[in-house]
């Protein structure tokens, strides 16, 4: 029966019998061919009650909200399907395809008719946080954990829309997603939602007040850095970037941890790894206040020479297009005195002998525009960098002539005999 066939003082009584008949769960897996008429049914109830909540005010009554609750609990709290390569090789969200629910024609439908619930006119957090507490967003904070992507891009706005609509559920929302993240960085190392987790996050922390709270800088030093260290880094890289630019735009005392950090967990021999870390950075540096900057300039700008010198194309070149950044060559040019010494060494010498021809020009550009910047101070670095030259050829010099010194004794020793 449709709700346009029934007269208004019935439509109630109406909503709740189709929000029961929907908590009846067939089987999609083992048997999809099965109860095709009754799984047509509760499609066509869920579309309907979609369209009855998105076109109608006050619909949402008191009696509807556990009604709701229940039926959403029923089809979507489970125990999710084991991942799809449990004893093989580890599953690579990049290259492997993913599990995808095979119930979805029903559970699109009912994470579409609960977000229309969430987001109504007529919604009254007062009356749905008797239901919707914090087991029931320990229960949703798990289905994060699908392989299917549709699902989590659900599970993401509906933990938005909870997070934004009931304040007393904020703390223990973030001190969830906390633990989500300690056990994928100490633990497992394998979790299908940290994406999505961190998107989440990204609006949570724009929303923050100032000054920060010690809980949330303790969140960036001790859970958002870390997270840098897990070898699916790439999965999640983006929305993690994100929210650490998000902390400094906040608070930019904390840019030298955060920098530190970053050169601690700075990948040794990945350069895939490598060129995400750079993107970061740049990132970071396109909103650093300069009296931040100089804290780190040192450290960070070793790091980059080298980046230059790196044999792995993608990095070296990665690494050379800062100089195409005005803000950064700013910075520089501020401070180049602390930088040109430490940078030139690593450009002049790869200038000569890096194997690869597009880096040889980019770094002629980097090699120009300190130049240009000051003459003078590159003419000292290139008159130090040679005598450092001739130093070293002297020194090599000196140990091979000892070397045959020492052999010529050896020669001469008449109890040697040479084989």
């Amino acid at each position: 029966m449709h709700f346009r066939d029934v007269a208004p003082a019935e439509q109630e009584k109406l909503f709740i019998q189709k929000l029961r008949q929907c908590c009846v769960l067939f089987d999609f897996l083992s048997d999809p061919l099965s109860d095709l008429k009754w799984k047509e049914v509760k499609r066509a109830a869920l579309s309907e009650m979609v369209e009855y909540i998105t076109h109608n005010r006050n619909v949402i009554t008191e009696p509807i909200y556990p009604e709701v609750v229940h039926m959403f609990a029923v089809n979507m709290f489970r125990t999710l399907p084991p991942s799809s390569n449990p004893t093989g090789a580890e599953f690579d969200p990049e290259e492997d395809e993913p599990t995808l629910e095979a119930a979805w024609p029903h559970l699109q439908l009912v994470y579409e008719f609960f977000l229309r619930f969430l987001e109504s006119a007529d919604f009254q957090p007062n009356i749905a946080k008797k239901y919707i507490d914090q087991k029931f967003v320990m229960q949703l904070l798990e289905l994060f954990d699908s392989e299917d992507p549709r699902e989590r891009d659900f599970l993401k706005t509906t933990l938005h829309r909870i997070y934004g609509k009931f304040l007393g559920l904020r703390a223990y929302i973030r001190k969830q997603i906390n633990n989500i993240f300690y056990r994928f960085i100490y633990e497992t190392e394998h979790h299908n939602g940290i994406a999505e987790l961190l998107e989440i996050l990204g609006s949570i922390i724009n929303g923050f007040a100032l000054p920060l709270k010690e809980e949330h800088k303790i969140f960036l030093l001790k859970v958002l850095l870390p997270l840098h260290k897990v070898k699916s880094l790439s999965v999640y890289h983006p929305q993690l970037a994100y929210c650490v630019v998000q902390f400094l735009e906040k608070d930019s005392t904390l840019t030298e941890p955060v920098v530190m950090a970053l050169l601690k967990y700075w990948p040794k021999t990945h350069s895939p790894k490598e060129v995400m870390f750079l993107n970061e950075l740049e990132e970071i540096l396109d909103v650093i206040e300069p009296s931040e900057f100089v804290k780190v300039q040192e450290p960070l700008f070793r790091q980059l020479a080298k980046c230059v010198s790196s044999p792995h194309f993608q990095v070296a070149e990665r690494a050379l297009y800062y100089w195409n950044n005005e803000y950064i060559m700013s910075l520089i040019s501020d401070n180049a005195a602390k930088i040109l010494p430490i940078m030139f060494p690593a450009l002049y010498r790869n200038s000569k002998t890096h194997w690869n021809k597009t880096i040889h020009g980019l770094i002629y550009n980097a090699l120009k525009l300190f130049m240009e910047m000051n003459q003078k101070l590159f003419d000292d670095c290139t008159q130090q960098f040679r005598a450092e030259k001739n130093k070293e050829k002297a020194k090599s010099k000196e140990r091979e002539e000892a070397w045959i010194k020492i052999e010529n004794l050896a020669k001469s020793n008449p109890q040697v005999s040479l084989v």
